[in-house]
């Protein structure tokens, strides 16, 4: 990434892993683009950092709309030039025993968690490519869930195994303009979203368990470490994981 400012924009960057990453590539000296539903949010999110605000960019999107996102990646590419790196990070988290889920929950959920991530990518092949230098790299955020489901997660986990086709369309599409993609999956880390970890949650034999969980910063960590790569080296799968949750192994 010599000669030019390195430029990312991440999705869902008001909370969680979201929140966490953005901060961590403002402090690695990256331009930033943050997207989510609402900019006080965004706007919390780099107050956080502590860099200098004029290195970020905090934009109310909604990525369910092609419009919404389509304006998003305007706004980036007329303040910063260009863009080196996406994070396809919002998504929601709808559930229930697979007959009881509302069809509007379902719906909200393919629309947030897979067409979301589909229009910004869509959108971020259309400057990677003809950018100079060309190219650039699409980080999706998968989930232990596109591999191994947990009981009363049918809308999420049907997203997340396809967002693992995603990323490897994507990867295969983007070769011929030097954009390579990857996908991190996640494991327990600390959010809102996950805090109900701490207090106990359905195991697929029936019972509730307290299940460790990780410091949301270690995903950061590892989202900035599959960024700085080459172009010509690239992280497909990425687990990043509490170390000792009932992932591994029966039971």
């Amino acid at each position: 990434m010599a000669g030019h400012e390195k430029t990312a924009l991440i999705t869902g960057a008001g909370s969680g892993v979201g929140r966490a990453t953005a901060i961590a590539f403002l402090k690695d000296g990256y331009r930033v683009a943050l997207a989510g539903r609402r900019k006080d949010a965004l706007d919390e999110t780099v107050k956080l950092s502590g860099v200098d605000p004029d290195r970020a960019l905090c934009v109310s999107c909604d990525v369910t709309d092609p419009t919404s996102v389509a304006a998003l990646f305007a706004a980036a590419k007329a303040r910063f030039g260009r863009l080196d790196v996406l994070f396809n990070n919002a998504g929601v988290s709808k559930g229930g025993s697979i007959e009881e889920v509302a069809v509007e929950d379902w719906l909200a959920t393919v629309a947030t968690n897979l067409s979301g991530p589909f229009y910004c990518t869509q959108e971020a092949f259309r400057i990677m490519k003809d950018q100079t230098p060309r190219g650039g790299r699409i980080i999706n955020n998968g989930s232990i869930s596109a591999t191994t489901p947990r009981p009363g997660s049918a809308p999420y986990t049907a997203t997340k195994h396809a967002i693992s086709g995603l990323t490897k369309s994507t990867s295969l599409d983007g070769r011929k303009y030097d954009i390579a993609c990857g996908q991190i999956d996640i494991g327990n880390a600390l959010t809102e979203m996950a805090a109900k970890m701490t207090k106990g949650v359905p195991q697929p034999d029936g019972s509730m368990k307290v299940e460790p969980v990780m410091d949301v910063e270690n995903v950061a960590k590892s989202v900035l470490h599959m960024a700085s790569l080459p172009l010509e080296a690239n992280v497909l799968f990425m687990n990043v994981m509490a170390t000792k949750m009932p992932f591994v192994g029966r039971g």
